[in-house]
């Protein structure tokens, strides 16, 4: 399975690295390939050296104003022309969506991959790792949207709410059919 994920570029402490170092581990055993924004640094660095550490593939999607930070040994790495083409290009191929801790970026990738999701423009499983408890508070706004009818379908059917690395993949591979 193409599991993108979307995640800082920050560095980072252990309460984010220890959980995304579990889930690239994860990936790499499984079988699986990270599909990520191609960066050497903070989180993504975390992942892509998991993930090849333990066995599994690489495939960057960077855009050329930071195609100079981008991993080299990635097995492939597209670089697009801007932002708008590199979250469209992180969708198409995966096969299922992670987003993990991050900043502003991150969360544009999250919303605008549940806003595709909403509008049935992908059904792929998207799933948000709480690590930390980092995404509580977006949880619980998505919980009142959804009480309140902001959401046209069950918010289950939008997002899987991960606590830890083991929920994340065992989610993720529940709903391809692996497991």
């Amino acid at each position: 399975m193409n599991i993108t994920v979307f995640c800082s570029a920050a560095d980072l402490d252990d309460r984010y690295t220890g959980p995304a170092r579990e889930f690239a581990a994860l990936i790499g055993k499984g079988g699986h390939t990270l599909v990520w924004g191609g960066s050497e640094s903070g989180l993504m660095k975390v992942m892509a050296d998991g993930v090849q550490e333990h066995g599994g593939r690489l495939v960057g999607v960077t855009v050329e104003f930071l195609a100079a930070k981008a991993r080299k040994d990635a097995d492939e790495m597209l670089v697009t022309e801007d932002l708008a083409v590199r979250k469209a290009q992180l969708l198409a191929r995966g096969d299922a969506v992670v987003v993990m801790v991050g900043g502003t970026g991150t969360l544009d990738e999250a919303t605008e991959i549940l806003e595709l999701k909403k509008h049935g423009l992908h059904d792929k499983p998207v799933v948000l790792l709480n690590a930390a408890g980092f995404y509580d508070g977006l949880k619980q706004q998505f919980q009142r949207m959804e009480a309140e009818g902001f959401l046209p379908l069950p918010l289950a059917d939008l997002v899987f709410f991960a606590e830890d690395a083991v929920g994340a993949i065992t989610y993720l591979e529940e709903s391809a059919g692996v497991r």
